[in-house]
């Protein structure tokens, strides 16, 4: 996992849909060469103080490290584009985003992970995306739509003025269809058709060898892990952006910091990495949901309890790897190195 940090510019703020912002980073030096990216990949925002004077950030809540998708298509090294939904309940960095974020301010910026790769070589790639979810799959879309691969959407918002990036994703459905590359859009409307996307009827129209994709709300991800739940894993890929089941929290264990040779006792009620930032640990973390992979650690030894969406099945099994937010023990002792 890359820690290269950029220093970038905000070169343009857009408004994209309602509560959604379209922010474009570009280099300090003109004709300098971002790091390249593959389609699904995200960047981490280092925020310089999230909050506002009605809502502010979390107290001890550390690092303001936020984890955007990138939009745009991979190739182009010259800038980084993302989208900001505001949410609701923000623990402060959508919302600083919104209210204080200018053109011209520079930002500390990770360089690019991929937890959401995309499969160039599936003979068909079928998309399902929820609000904000657009954004890592608008980029899949142009990386397949530049090297002539078929693909299909299916864009579920509650009502018209919350989809974002409507006309950019018209235009590539029509370059798709006037290249022979399927490329159909279905722009779902909920309140205007009465009812949410029928996921589970579409997956099972689909053609063998098809991968299907989705990121969304939690609501959609579910139904999607229920409708794909008969088909070949390799063929199935998902992002969320929320956490959905809980950090583990109800055992205790000893967690032994390997490059120190600390140790640090874990309570039940405490997270990992509350335990870790109370023994004056420093780690960094960004969603605190196990959604990132910001906070990934190397396990030495011991048995993780995986709570986190980020490693694959197979990932978890070889047990080397943790999300210290949210994941735990199932041993009474775990080496990290740390």
């Amino acid at each position: 996992m890359s820690t290269a940090l950029l220093t970038l510019r905000v070169r343009a703020l857009t408004w994209e849909a309602e509560g959604i912002l379209g922010i474009e980073l570009v280099p300090l030096q003109p004709n300098t060469l971002l790091p390249a990216f593959e389609a699904g990949a995200h960047i981490d925002l280092h925020l310089p103080g999230t909050g506002s004077a009605t809502h502010p950030p979390d107290a001890g809540s550390g690092p303001h490290i936020r984890s955007y998708s990138l939009l745009n298509a991979p190739g182009e090294r010259q800038r980084y584009c993302i989208a900001v939904n505001l949410d609701a309940a923000s623990r402060g960095g959508s919302r600083w985003i919104h209210e204080q974020l200018r053109c011209g301010q520079t930002l500390t910026v990770g360089a690019p992970r991929n937890n959401f790769p995309l499969n160039e070589a599936a003979p068909l790639s079928v998309f399902f995306a929820g609000g904000i979810g657009i954004t890592p799959i608008l980029g899949m879309i142009r990386r397949l739509e530049a090297i002539g691969r078929p693909w299909r959407l299916h864009y579920a918002t509650r009502s018209a003025i919350h989809a974002a990036y409507v006309s950019e994703l018209q235009a590539l459905s029509e370059a798709g269809q006037a290249g022979g590359r399927d490329g159909a859009l279905d722009l779902h409307v909920d309140a205007d058709r009465g009812r949410v996307l029928d996921i589970a009827g579409l997956i099972a129209a689909l053609p063998a060898g098809t991968h299907v994709y989705c990121c969304g709300p939690l609501g959609m991800l579910g139904a999607f892990e229920a409708a794909t739940a008969a088909l070949p894993r390799e063929q199935v890929h998902l992002e969320y952006f929320a956490a959905k089941e809980a950090a583990a929290t109800d055992g205790s264990y000893v967690v032994e910091l390997a490059r120190s040779g600390r140790t640090v006792p874990v309570q039940p009620g405490r997270t990992l990495l509350e335990s870790l930032e109370g023994a004056g640990v420093e780690v960094l973390y960004s969603c605190r949901e196990g959604i990132c992979g910001t906070c990934e650690v190397k396990v030495l030894a011991g048995t993780p309890d995986h709570r986190d969406l980020v490693l694959s099945e197979a990932e978890r099994a070889a047990n080397n790897r943790i999300m210290v937010c949210c994941s735990g023990a199932k041993t009474p002792k775990l080496v990290l190195d740390l």
